[in-house]
This record gives structure tokens, C-alpha cells and sequence, in this order.
């Protein structure tokens, strides 16, 4: 029987210097709408294929919360199926907890967005507004527009002239970057720019700024952007002098190395703690040659997003980089955040493969924990039987891949539904438990699993679309588009307002940012 933890226990479980995690198991726009104080988004769709690696020790204390309703239970059954050890419920959920007054907060990433806003005001971060930065631009002053986030939004639309950067790469480019007369640093908000702008000045350039409110700033000052852009930054020349000024850092924060041998005696070893080895690389190099166990997570998003990726409080981290420089610039913003057990690489992945030890190549595959044993009991078909299935018309068709996925493309006629409401919302919707399901996702996986939940409510008529509606559409099927029949509201995406939002929606994130605890 799964245990109930009351918020006052798990107040002083958050409060402890011990291992534990704390997840919000509800869809990411309920986490968005308000959620506990420094606890992690882990909606019950996403657990089997996160949480081994989120909490690699499954010993480690684990809570689980909802509303107060029933999902934080099916969730922790989950977890307990898979193996872990430690689980418990939030007693009441975040209704409870809200009534006893303890902190809440709304929006997602809030620690790191927050943290930004500190570093804003503590260290007088310099910015300019759009105007200026127009200004500059149409007087052709020497001017350098350096854009830091990921690769994928950048290709989308960037500031007239900007370059692409990714934050956590900066330091390689702050030697050459020093003889530019101006620098703007823009993000799609404020948290990484300012990060990134305060980083370069950190490393001793006084000729950059921050553009205030990126990208969404821009557009609300009524400045078009540049969309698609093809640039592409050309590698950057100083990285010897790169290495010297993080080693410098290092030494001034006093930051922990961690050894090649002494990696390699941890790396895969819960040992009663917990390990993250974070590659903080870009997901080429990462794919090109990595230590066998490391995550990677871009340096910029790596500071952006860390409750996303480091949830269990207390762990250790250790970061890597080619040859420490990207790893160091890591560890001083995590040791700026207060995490406690931060280190480096030392030597970096060159002194890892100098040693002698093996170096794994291409993408890592992350398995879903528990696929092996949820795949056997699921019947499959392919596009051609579900074709006839849907021209019979007896059978209810039902998409469980993310709202995005099924709004891109979808099998013709399939209803939408969260598979983190599938279980509870199907039996209420469509009581006949005789009837036939036929369930879809984008690649198979997701439907796996949720042929596994309806089964455990009655449902005994249940198949699966063989490798989803990737496989529907090789075989030569249509596809339909849109969210026109979703079966509950879809909100499992949060998009930046940046890449989907009115001006309103705009404003309304940037106000939120300037309010966050400095």
C-alpha cells in the first residue's frame, strides 16, 4: 500500500540536507498554472521514460503530488512497479498544502528564472531596450548580436543580424569577442541573456549588454523579426585562451574536480547516493563521442532549466566538457544557485579518453522502464487492419501522443487524450468496457503504455497501432491535423509565448519574470 506523507513531514523533508525528489505528476499546464515551491514537473506520461534517469537510485525518498485528487496514486504505483523503493503521496495534494499557507508559485523553471532576476539586480546587469538596439542597428554601428538560445528556436526566427551562440558556448567565444566595440546578448525573454551577458562580463568584457525582454520585447516595440535565418557562427579561434580563463575562475570560486579515476569508480553507482554526470556539450559533439552514463543537456539550458534535469535534492553533479572550460562555466552558475555538491571533470573529456577509458558514440537510447514487460501483453496492428477497423466503423480510435504531436498529424477520425487521464476519464466517458479501443501515438510507445492502464480499469478489447502514426503515414496512410477533438483539455505543452502567444501573452510572461524573488 502506497504511503501518505502530510505536508508538514514533507515541509521538513524539503527543509533536510538528505536525498530526496518531489514531482508534480500533473499535466505541465496545470504545473504552469501553480505548483509547490521547487519541486520538479514530472506528469504521469512522462514517468517511465524519465525517471530512471532523474533519480538513478531508486532508494532515494520519492513524493508525488496532484490536486488531491486520484492520479498521484496511479502515479506512485508506477514508480513502485518500477522498482522504487521509497514512494509516497502527498497527503490532500497542493489543495492541503495551499491551505496550510506554504509556498507556491506559477510558471515553469521558476528556481533558474528567478536566479536570473537576482543576478539582474545583484550584479547591475547592463541592458538596452529594442529602441536602442534598432537605433544601432540602422545607424550600421559595429555591432555584434549574439542570439544564446537553442539551436531549434533560433532556427525559427531571430533579431535582424543576430548569430547564433548557445549560451553555454559563450566562453569560447569571449577572447574574440573582446575587441568587438558592442555586444547584445538576447534570449527569447530575460533569463538567458542576462545569465549570458553576466557570464562574458564575469570573464572580463565590459562591451556587452543584455537586449532588455529579447526577442519578445522586440516584437512588442512593433520591430519585425528575421525568420528562418541560414547564418551559421563559425568556430571560434581562442579556445587556448578559453581554458586559461575558465581555469581561472575555477580557482577563484574555489570549484571541486573530480578525476578521471574517481568518475569511473562512481559513473553507473548509486552507492546510496546520486550521481548526475551532465555533458553540457551540444548534442553533435555529444554524438560524436561521450562517457558511457552521462546525460547531455546543453550548458545554457543546463542553468535554464535545471530543476528539469537535477530533481533529487542534494546529489552530486559533476559536469563535462571537451576539456573543461563549458563544464567550469557550468559549475560556478550551479554553485551561484546554491547547489552544494558541484564539480568538473578535470581535464575533461580529453583526459577521460587520454586515460584510456572507452568513449560511447551516437545518440543514447532511453529505454522506457518497464517497456519490456508492458509490450508482451498488448496486441498490435498495422495501418492497413486499422484502415479496415475505421472504415467498419465500430471501433473509437484514440491518440495519446503529446497535444502537439496529434495537432500535427494524426490517424483520420482519432480523439486526443492525455495518457495521464486515460485510465480515469475513458471509463466515465465510454462506459462499455466491451467495446473495442484502438489506441495511437506518434511512434507506438506512448500507446504501449496506455493499452497497459485501460486494461487495469476492464477494458479487455484494447489494440495498439504498431509503431504509431509514424507507421501509418510510411505505409502510405493520410493523416488529419488539428486539435478539434480532444477528450480533455490540452494542456500537457507549455510553449514559450515567444513561439506561440498574442502580445498580450507576451507582456503578461515578462511581467510574471520582473516579479519573481530576487
Amino acid at each position: 500500500m502506497i504511503k501518505q506523507i502530510a505536508p508538514t513531514d514533507m515541509a521538513a523533508l524539503m527543509a533536510s540536507d538528505g536525498l530526496f525528489a518531489v514531482f508534480d505528476i500533473r499535466e505541465r499546464g496545470e504545473y504552469n498554472d501553480g505548483q509547490i515551491a521547487n519541486t520538479t514537473s514530472l506528469p504521469r506520461s512522462q514517468i517511465e521514460f524519465r525517471v530512471g534517469e532523474l533519480v538513478p537510485n531508486r532508494k532515494v525518498p520519492i513524493v508525488v503530488y496532484d490536486e488531491g485528487g486520484s492520479r498521484a496514486a496511479l502515479a506512485a504505483d508506477t514508480l513502485s512497479e518500477l522498482g522504487y523503493q521509497d514512494v509516497a503521496v502527498l497527503q490532500g495534494g497542493l489543495d492541503a498544502w495551499t491551505k496550510e499557507q506554504r509556498e507556491t508559485v506559477s510558471g515553469v523553471n521558476v528556481p533558474s528564472k528567478a536566479f536570473g532576476e537576482r543576478v539582474h539586480h545583484e550584479r547591475a546587469v547592463p541592458d538596452l531596450s529594442p529602441q536602442e538596439l534598432k537605433a544601432l542597428l540602422d545607424s550600421q554601428s559595429d555591432l555584434t548580436i549574439l542570439d544564446v538560445r537553442t539551436p531549434e528556436e533560433y532556427g525559427r526566427f531571430c533579431i535582424p543580424g543576430g548569430i547564433n551562440v548557445p549560451g553555454g558556448d559563450l566562453i569560447l567565444w569571449a577572447e574574440e569577442l573582446r575587441s568587438k566595440s558592442t555586444v547584445i546578448v538576447n534570449c527569447a525573454g530575460r533569463t538567458r541573456s542576462i545569465i549570458g551577458t553576466a557570464a562574458l562580463r564575469r570573464l572580463g568584457l565590459t562591451n556587452v549588454r543584455a537586449l532588455r525582454n529579447g526577442t519578445m520585447g522586440w516584437v512588442l516595440a512593433g520591430y519585425q523579426l528575421e525568420t528562418k535565418p541560414a547564418r551559421r557562427a563559425a568556430a571560434p579561434e581562442s579556445m587556448g585562451q578559453a581554458i586559461t580563463a575558465a581555469m581561472k575562475i575555477a580557482a577563484e570560486e574555489k570549484l571541486a574536480w573530480t578525476t578521471p579515476d574517481e568518475l569511473a569508480r562512481v559513473n553507473g553507482k548509486a552507492a546510496g547516493g546520486v550521481n548526475y554526470i551532465i555533458d553540457v556539450r551540444a548534442e553533435a559533439e555529444f554524438a560524436a563521442g561521450h562517457i558511457d552514463g552521462a546525460i547531455n543537456v546543453p550548458g545554457g539550458q543546463v542553468v535554464q532549466r535545471a530543476d528539469d534535469f537535477v530533481p533529487v535534492r542534494n546529489a552530486k553533479i559533476m559536469f563535462i566538457s571537451n576539456r573543461s572550460a563549458r563544464a567550469i562555466m557550468a559549475a560556478y552558475w550551479y554553485a551561484q544557485m546554491g547547489f552544494k555538491n558541484v564539480s568538473v571533470l578535470q581535464g575533461g573529456l580529453e583526459a577521460w579518453r587520454l586515460s584510456g577509458r572507452p568513449i560511447a558514440a551516437g545518440a543514447p537510447l532511453s529505454a522506457a522502464l518497464g517497456f519490456e514487460l508492458a509490450k508482451p501483453a498488448v496486441r498490435l496492428i498495422d495501418g492497413t487492419e486499422l484502415s479496415k477497423l475505421i472504415g467498419a466503423g465500430s471501433s473509437l480510435v484514440l491518440d495519446v501522443s503529446t497535444s502537439l504531436e496529434y495537432e500535427s498529424a494524426h490517424v483520420p477520425g482519432a480523439k486526443w487524450i492525455s495518457r495521464g487521464w486515460i485510465d480515469l476519464k475513458i471509463p466515465e466517458l465510454f462506459p462499455d468496457r466491451a467495446r473495442r479501443i484502438v489506441l495511437t501515438c506518434a511512434d507506438g510507445w506512448q500507446s504501449i503504455f496506455a493499452a497497459r492502464q485501460l486494461a487495469r480499469v476492464g477494458f479487455g478489447d484494447v489494440l495498439v497501432l504498431n509503431t504509431g502514426v509514424r507507421g501509418w503515414t510510411a505505409t502510405g496512410f493520410a493523416t488529419a491535423a488539428g486539435l478539434d477533438d480532444c477528450l480533455v483539455k490540452p494542456n500537457d505543452v507549455v510553449l514559450s509565448p515567444s513561439i506561440r502567444g498574442s502580445k498580450e501573452d507576451m507582456l503578461n510572461y515578462l511581467n510574471w519574470e520582473l516579479t519573481l524573488k530576487r
